[in-house]
């Protein structure tokens, strides 16, 4: 199959056809769901190669530096891709062990047994529906995929912390989310989770995986690597406007989790 349609509708972004190749190595502010139909895909995520093959799904979000890389085989695959806004997924007020799993630098990979729902036919209604404009119903038929494979990533993994310690979490990831591009504090931060401010970063970071500071500047990085490519913005207004205080901290951060300073990541991810 070759490369299928492309569509936009009310924040969804999906595709279906053949895996594509990426030359390098990108990041970006959405919830990314992956149905394997035929052939399958192969991640470098996080620095780790993962695989998704046929009749699984693949869910993360795109906060996590990942890459599809070449398969090695000349086998064509029918794989429908799906970007959701962080910002949507968070309105669904998921419960908190699920949200946890979702926002962790990890990608949550299933089967169809797992699930016990053919979520190859559901991902073809989806895409069917924004086809034909139907925006509404495929969000709902999205949510449903999503919730499925999250309850079912939450259920296999099982959790180890108590209730209040996710619900910490999540509501601290909650304010990060809606409000990194302000000059927000991981002291503000943990100030939300009615904790003492030392335990909430504690909490945090045993839940999350990562320290307020690093989860909040993971956001920015990713706004601005969206406001590279999708704007004609100079890098110095793409710094504040994606938070940072100040172009030397922007250039930092950024060339650190990029490896490449933002002007020449522009160049090299606008680049057929």
């Amino acid at each position: 199959m070759s490369d299928g349609v492309i569509t936009e509708r009310s924040g969804l972004w999906t595709r279906r056809g053949d895996p594509p190749v990426m030359t390098h190595q990108h990041r970006h502010d959405d919830v990314e769901l992956n149905v394997v139909r035929t052939g399958h895909l192969r991640y470098l995520f996080g620095g780790l190669e993962r695989a998704v093959e046929p009749g699984q799904v693949a869910l993360f979000w795109g906060g996590t530096p990942h890459q599809l890389l070449r398969s090695g085989t000349s086998e064509h695959g029918d794989v429908m891709w799906l970007h959701i806004p962080l910002t949507t997924v968070l309105s669904w007020d998921l419960p908190a062990d699920q949200l946890a799993v979702l926002l962790q630098p990890r990608m949550v990979v299933v089967g169809a047994g797992d699930l016990e729902y053919d979520a190859a036919t559901a991902a073809s209604r989806w895409h069917t529906d924004l086809e034909r404009g139907d925006a509404e119903l495929a969000f709902l038929e999205v949510q449903a995929l999503v919730r499925r494979v999250l309850r079912s990533a939450a259920d296999q993994a099982g959790s180890s912390y108590l209730p209040d310690q996710l619900d910490a979490a999540v509501t601290m990831t909650r304010l990060i989310a809606e409000r990194f591009r302000d000059p927000l504090s991981a002291t503000e931060v943990a100030a939300a989770s009615h904790l003492h401010p030392s335990h909430a970063m504690t909490v945090f970071r045993r839940v999350m995986g990562c320290t307020i500071g690093t989860y909040l500047t993971r956001c920015r990085v990713v706004e601005a690597q969206r406001l590279l490519v999708t704007t004609r913005m100079p890098t110095s207004a793409v710094a504040f406007a994606a938070g940072f205080g100040s172009q030397s901290q922007f250039y930092e951060h950024f060339t650190r989790a990029c490896g490449k300073a933002p002007g020449r990541w522009r160049r090299e991810a606008r680049t057929p």
